[in-house]
């Protein structure tokens, strides 16, 4: 499945290139390729680059949007963020490596969500995050 079969978001922003597994409501897994030209890793950091936490955090959240927006009860709505709880940073992404994702939605009523993000890369965990969104209208 492709991300945007489903997401609004749309590059420059769009931070997940694959879907590999939907449990509509549930849960969801992707991928993040970073090629290494993305626009960020010009400033973050020049000499150094490294992808910004806050969106490893942003990545997931748009993984656990695909899971949510799968979900036909929400047809119509856009999960936004309503809070960041618990995110660690385990280790630096560079460019060229792939970020496995996988996210677990953990309550889900008709206005808001909770659910837990994990973010490796090469086995090695990178980031964990428990989000909680709420729904918008479109």
């Amino acid at each position: 499945m492709q991300p945007t079969d489903i997401l609004p978001h749309r590059e420059p922003f769009l931070l997940v290139d694959e879907v590999t597994e939907v449990s509509p409501g549930k849960r969801a897994r992707g991928r993040w390729k970073l090629r290494g030209d993305e626009w960020f890793f010009a400033g973050h950091f020049p000499d150094r680059p490294i992808l910004p936490g806050v969106l490893m955090v942003e990545s997931l959240a748009q993984l656990g949007a695909v899971a949510v927006l799968s979900d036909e009860r929400y047809s119509g709505k856009l999960p936004v963020f309503g809070g960041i709880d618990k995110a660690r940073f385990r280790r630096q992404v560079l460019p060229g490596e792939v970020l496995e994702m996988e996210v677990e939605l953990s309550h889900m009523s008709a206005r808001a969500g909770t659910g837990h993000g994990k973010a490796v890369v090469g086995g090695e965990a990178a980031c964990e995050v428990d989000l909680m969104f709420v729904m918008v209208d479109l």
